[in-house]
C-alpha cells in the first residue's frame, strides 16, 4: 500500500521543510529586530536595524514619581499666589469686607454683621441719597479704642489677611452710615420727632429703627461741596453728623473720606440680606 504522506513534497536533505507565507515573497527575507544599544563613544544609543519608535520612547519615559512632589508643589505655589494678588487686586479697586461693631444703625445692620462695599462709589459710580457708606474718621468722631493684644505671630496673620481682603476690617477708624444729604442740600428737623427734611420736602423713613425718632434733636444747615450728611437708622443711639456741627466742615463727611458704598450682608448666613437703596424715600426730593 501506498503511503499517502508520499504525495506531499520533501524538504532537501538535512533541512526541515516550512511554508513560506503568501503574503511575503521568499526572496524577501524576514525582518529582525535588535534591541537599541548605546553608542560606544558616549553619544546618543541608535536602533538598530528594526527597532521600533516605541522601543525608543520607552527607553526615554521617566522614571515613574521622577519630579512628581516638585511639580504638584510648584502648582500649588502658584495657585496660591495667584489667588492672593486676585483677592488683593479686588480689594483694592473693587470690593472690601467691613464688620458692624455698634447699634448705631440697627436694624438694617447689627453688631457683628460682615458687610461687603463696593469701591465703585464714589468714583465711577455716583453716591445717591439713601446710600449706605463706610467712610473714615473725619476727626473726633471715634472715641478712642481699647487695643487687642495679640502675639506676634496672631498680629502678623492678622494684619496680612486684612490686607489682602480675606478679612473684614475692624472698626477701629471707620463709621458705617446713611447719606441724608448730598452737596448743596438743605438738611433739617424741627426735633422733638419731627420728621427730616431736605429741600423743603419731608421724608418718610421706613429704614428708622422701631421706636426710634427721626430726630430728638433739631438742626438745619446746608451740606458744603464734596461732603455728605449722614444719619444713623437708629437715630436714638446714632452719633452721627447732627452731634458733629461744631466740628469743621459742620458735621458733613467729605466724599474722600468714603470707602465704598454698602450693598450686601454676607455673615451670619441667616442675616444674609440684599441692602437696596430706599429710592421711594428721596423721589420727590429736589435738586438744590
Amino acid at each position: 500500500m501506498t503511503d499517502w504522506r508520499s504525495d506531499r513534497p520533501q524538504p532537501a536533505q538535512g533541512r526541515p521543510w516550512s511554508a513560506t507565507p503568501a503574503s511575503v515573497p521568499p526572496s524577501v527575507p524576514p525582518a529582525t529586530y535588535e534591541p537599541v544599544t548605546p553608542g560606544l563613544d558616549g553619544t546618543e544609543p541608535t536602533p538598530q536595524d528594526g527597532a521600533t519608535a516605541v522601543t525608543r520612547r520607552q527607553r526615554r519615559a521617566p522614571a515613574p514619581g521622577r519630579g512628581g512632589a516638585f511639580a504638584w508643589l510648584r502648582e500649588t505655589v502658584v495657585i496660591l499666589a495667584s489667588a492672593l494678588v486676585l483677592s488683593l487686586l479686588v480689594k483694592t479697586f473693587l470690593v472690601q469686607a467691613f464688620y458692624i461693631p455698634s447699634p448705631s444703625m440697627h436694624e438694617t445692620l447689627i453688631e457683628n454683621d460682615r458687610i461687603l462695599v463696593s469701591k465703585l462709589v464714589p468714583g465711577p459710580l455716583s453716591l445717591h441719597r439713601g446710600d449706605i457708606v463706610v467712610f473714615k474718621d473725619p476727626g473726633g468722631w471715634l472715641e478712642s479704642q481699647p487695643v487687642v493684644a495679640r502675639t506676634g505671630w496672631q498680629r502678623t496673620a492678622n494684619d496680612v489677611l486684612t490686607w489682602v481682603g480675606l478679612r473684614p476690617v475692624d472698626a477701629g477708624e471707620h463709621l458705617v452710615k446713611r447719606v441724608i444729604g448730598l452737596p448743596g442740600d438743605r438738611v433739617s428737623s424741627a426735633g422733638n420727632g419731627a420728621p427730616v427734611m431736605v429741600n423743603g420736602v419731608a421724608l418718610k423713613e421706613p429704614y428708622v429703627a422701631p421706636g426710634s425718632q427721626p430726630s430728638s434733636m433739631a438742626f438745619d444747615v446746608v451740606v458744603p461741596p464734596s461732603s455728605l450728611w449722614v444719619m444713623g437708622d437708629n437715630r436714638d443711639r446714632s452719633s452721627d453728623s447732627r452731634y458733629h456741627q461744631g466740628n469743621p466742615g459742620g458735621g458733613s463727611v467729605p466724599e474722600a473720606d468714603v470707602v465704598g458704598v454698602a450693598f450686601v450682608t454676607v455673615w451670619p448666613l441667616q442675616r444674609l440680606t440684599v441692602l437696596r437703596n430706599p429710592s421711594a424715600t428721596f423721589a420727590g426730593v429736589p435738586n438744590p
